[in-house]
């Protein structure tokens, strides 16, 4: 249980969206808010002179825009927790956000009483993310591309020095079509479509 409200400030480059986001606030006992930004530069001021536990973060500003003002931000303030709210769910804008080390990514189309939630739990050193957010965060990992079993390897290693599917299907004492099929898997498995493509990309992640 804190002794002290959450000091709470919050940055958005749109007035109403700021002055709706501290009525959303008003009259709660464990959170207030210190201070509004307009930009990514007076965040940074007004944080020296408030020291807010939590920031709400929109993420394309003028100036200063979210992801440089979060990593000032953690760098001055290394305490104070950055929950992003904005409009964008993109993957490069999800990504370069999380990759901050913020305590949350919400949209602005988040409930009142889930933002105060998130607020303290970003307080209490949790994280929080929307829906939409986490579904990004799950296809991305089923999107990753797995790496090749020992014998579709073994496979490409023969390409890599210039085998054709006859020749590795001799060696590996196995069928041409055997073949084709692990070559298959390799491509799905690293994300390519030729040959070339699958030898770069295992070299790349050292696996050849």
């Amino acid at each position: 249980m804190r002794e002290h409200p959450v000091r709470l400030m919050i940055v958005d480059d749109h007035p109403v969206v700021r002055d709706g986001l501290r009525g959303m606030f008003d009259g709660l006992p464990d959170i207030t808010v210190v201070a509004a930004a307009a930009d990514g530069r007076e965040a940074l001021a007004l944080a020296r002179s408030t020291e807010p536990d939590v920031v709400l973060m929109d993420l394309r500003m003028p100036n200063l825009d979210g992801v440089g003002a979060i990593r000032r931000l953690h760098a001055a303030h290394p305490a104070t927790k950055v929950i992003v709210l904005t409009t964008y769910d993109t993957d490069g804008d999800v990504g370069r956000a999380l990759a901050e080390g913020v305590a949350g990514y919400l949209l602005k189309d988040t409930p009142r009483e889930e933002l105060h939630l998130a607020v303290r739990t970003a307080a209490a050193g949790g994280r929080v993310l929307s829906p939409a957010i986490a579904g990004h965060l799950m296809a991305g990992k089923s999107r990753q591309p797995k790496d090749p079993s020992p014998r579709e390897l073994e496979v490409l290693r023969l390409i890599a020095k210039g085998a054709g599917n006859k020749e590795v299907a001799r060696t590996l004492l196995i069928s041409e079509t055997t073949v084709k099929t692990h070559l298959k898997h390799v491509f799905a498995k690293l994300g390519v479509e030729t040959r070339a493509a699958a030898v770069v990309a295992a070299m790349e992640r050292g696996l050849l």
